[in-house]
């Protein structure tokens, strides 16, 4: 799960998105969530300048055929990638098969991201992380489908 939306101050702008479930409350008294914010793994800065994928979503990044790069200008696709890497080893050392991840990250985004421009806007696509997930088998929902999810694990 996102480290932020546990609470853990690892956004990009020092923040969380902590979300208050009774589904996760239980996960985490039984001990079933891994915390992870892959771009702090990369060893990004909390705080850090925002990042967005510019030229497409993150499977396109895991291509080679866009890139993450922050608000000034700065490539950060490596850092990424390697969030993403640490993020999948986690899961299959845990065995893991289930992600929550914090909808429009350029890192986590299961269905939205932002366009790339700074702007605001969003557009559909995944980020980088969760599309490394997706890609391994990893199914990937948002903060506001943790029913889904617990749906999912029950199957």
């Amino acid at each position: 799960m996102s480290a932020c939306l546990l609470g853990k101050r690892v956004r990009y702008d020092g923040g969380s998105l902590s979300v208050d479930d009774q589904i996760v409350e239980r996960w985490r008294s039984e001990g079933r969530i891994v915390s992870v914010c892959p771009e702090v793994e990369a060893g990004m800065t909390i705080p850090r300048t925002p990042a967005e994928i510019l030229g497409g979503s993150g499977g396109n990044v895991l291509d080679g055929d866009a890139a993450v790069v922050d608000k000034s200008g700065k490539v950060v696709t490596d850092e990424f990638i390697a969030g993403a890497s640490v993020a999948l080893e986690l899961c299959q050392t845990f065995n893991i098969d289930i992600a929550i991840l914090a909808e429009s990250s350029p890192s986590c985004g299961s269905s939205v991201i932002y366009d790339g421009g700074f702007s605001g806007t969003k557009i559909p696509g995944m980020g980088v992380t969760a599309a490394l997930l997706r890609q391994h088998g990893v199914q990937v929902f948002s903060q506001h489908e943790i029913a889904l999810a617990y749906e999912a694990m029950q199957r």
